[in-house]
Parts: structure tokens; sequence; C-alpha cells
């Protein structure tokens, strides 16, 4: 086991599936000289030269595209993006060309697209977004959002040996501000499965990433008022965990979907879905969501704290779902 941070955790993976790997390389905007805009990559090119670390124009258009090229030829890209924000600017790329490849001939396009996604660093609109929704729909698309360093590992080295594309989001607020002990050597986090992060038998939280934290704080929160709360961690939003998520209901009969992209068409909306279609009638309450309002997220501090929703918020909706 070694000490490490989320950020960490992401870098081992890729440094040792590089090295394991000769097909594996890394194309982004700054991922060279500058080590990456977060300093995830710092130390690759040193290590692997400019032929695998390759500082790209600003245009994620052009180095999406690069990337898919690069897969088709038996290349394994991890393209990183300097914000997640951005990945609209490729969006027609990741949509109808990588995601689409393997229905219309076969071809697989095994490429990572990576980057810091989520708020709560004061990023203002344009470097804070959530973007797993846009891409929620689109079949042949994987989106992983890790909340662990372990699962951050484990996930992109998945990630990187899978046959096709995958959207890696990683959460900025967490890239230094957790650390654990993460297996050492060759593990895989399987994507599609779901954490159990918390046991309990009141109510269920499903959600993923940053929310994984705030949930679990305020599982702590209630837990001195008698309030048993189990909370599941995602991990993958596409393909989605839906008999975790069933089971999880069906046990506790009350659900509480977390999210930090924004209400009106999240992922939240597609749980509750699932819940109402397959577990109806193991549910003692209505399906709750808490998730940011259907806004840009704002850049002053005071309004993005009320934007977001934290442990204080996701604790009141567990005290109202517990009582109905």
């Amino acid at each position: 086991m070694a000490m490490l941070t989320y950020l960490e955790a992401i870098r081992q993976a890729m440094e040792e599936e590089m090295v394991r790997d000769s097909r594996v390389f890394i194309l982004g905007e700054d991922v060279g000289n500058y080590g990456g805009a977060f300093r995830v990559t710092q130390g690759f090119l040193e290590k692997f030269g400019p032929e695998r670390i390759i500082d790209t124009p600003i245009s994620e258009t052009g180095l999406i595209g690069a990337a898919i090229g690069a897969s088709l030829f038996g290349m394994r890209p991890i393209a990183e993006l300097q914000f997640i924000d951005f990945i609209g600017c490729a969006f027609n790329q990741i949509v109808n060309y990588a995601a689409k490849s393997r229905y219309r001939w076969g071809g697989g396009v095994p490429i990572v697209i990576r980057g810091p996604a989520g708020a709560g660093v004061h990023g203002g609109p344009f470097h804070s977004q959530s973007p797993e929704s846009y891409f929620m729909n689109v079949p042949g698309l994987k989106i992983v959002v890790p909340a662990t360093p372990t699962d951050a590992k484990g996930l992109m080295i998945a990630a990187i040996r899978d046959p096709d594309p995958v959207i890696f989001l990683e959460h900025k607020f967490l890239y230094r501000r957790l650390k654990e002990d993460v297996p050492e050597g060759d593990y895989a986090t399987p994507i599609g499965e779901a954490r159990l992060a918390r046991a309990g038998k009141d109510l269920s939280i499903i959600t993923y990433g940053a929310m994984v934290h705030a949930s679990l704080e305020a599982a702590d929160l209630v837990a001195a008022e008698g309030i048993s709360v189990e909370i599941l961690d995602l991990r993958t939003l596409l393909p989605m965990d839906r008999p975790r998520i069933l089971e999880t209901v069906k046990k506790t009969g009350r659900a509480l979907i977390v999210h930090e992209a924004t209400r009106t068409g999240g992922p939240g909306g597609e749980i509750a879905a699932l819940i109402g279609e397959y577990a109806f009638e193991h549910l003692d309450a209505p399906i709750v969501r808490v998730a940011p309002p259907d806004t840009p997220v704002p850049y002053s501090p005071p309004l993005e704290e009320y934007f977001l929703p934290n442990a204080s918020k996701i604790a009141d909706a567990i005290r109202a779902l517990a009582e109905y």
C-alpha cells in the first residue's frame, strides 16, 4: 500500500500503464513542459519523451480527433482537457465518431478523455461544470467518476484498458484534499460496478464523485439522531449499476439521490425512473433529489456555496425523508 492523494493515484495509474504498454500515450494542452494544468502529468515528459507526451494546440476538437485516429491504428491515447468544461468543443468527435465506431463497422475506439470537473474551488461558470449528463444519452460511451484515490487509480487503469471510449471525470476539489492507502501494483476497478460506501438501514443515498463525501458527512450528522443511512457510490454513470441501486432501495425503502450536475436532465432523473419502474412497491416515501438549481455555476464564493449541495442540505433532506 502507498499513501496517495486522488491526483497522485491518477498519475500513478497512467505512469504504470505507460510503462506496461508502449501503445499508451498522453496528448493534451500543456501536458508536457508544464506538466498539466493541475500538474497531473508532471515529470512525464522527462520520463517518456515528446513522442508519448504530446503538447497540442488549444483545440479540443483537434486533439480528440487525433486521439480517435491514433486509436484506430492500434494506439491507446489518453486525451487530457485542461478543464472538462471545454469537452463541448469536441462533442461531435466524441458522440458521432468515437461512440458510434463499434456499432457502425466493428472498430473500437479505445481512448480515455480525462480532465478536471466539478465546482467548489471558485472557478466560475466556465471552469466548474459537471457535464456528465450531456453524454449519458450516448450509447457506446462509458462515463466514470471516481470518489476515492483507490478508485481513481483502479478506474483509470480499467479505462485505459477498455476497448471503447471512456470519459473520465476527475473532481478538481478532490485532487489534493483526499489521501489514503492505495494498493500498489496492477489492479483495475471494474467499470459498471457501484461501491457500498456506508451500510445503513433507514434510507439510501445514491451518489457519486465529490458528493459521496458530502453524503458521508451528512450521514454522520443524522446518525446522532438515530437515522441510519446507507450510501451507494455509483463510480460509473454509464453503464450504471442498476442491480445495486435496486438492491439498496429495496433494503431501506427510501431513496435520496445526490449529484452536482444541475437538477433538470441530471443523472438523478434517470435513477429515479429506474427505481420507479422496478422498485416502486418497495418504497415507503417519494424519491427525493438534492442537486443544484438550473443556473450556471456562480463565481462568487457565497453564491457558489448556495448553489452546491453540501452536508447540511443533504442532512435536511435525510431528516425530511426519514420522517415521511
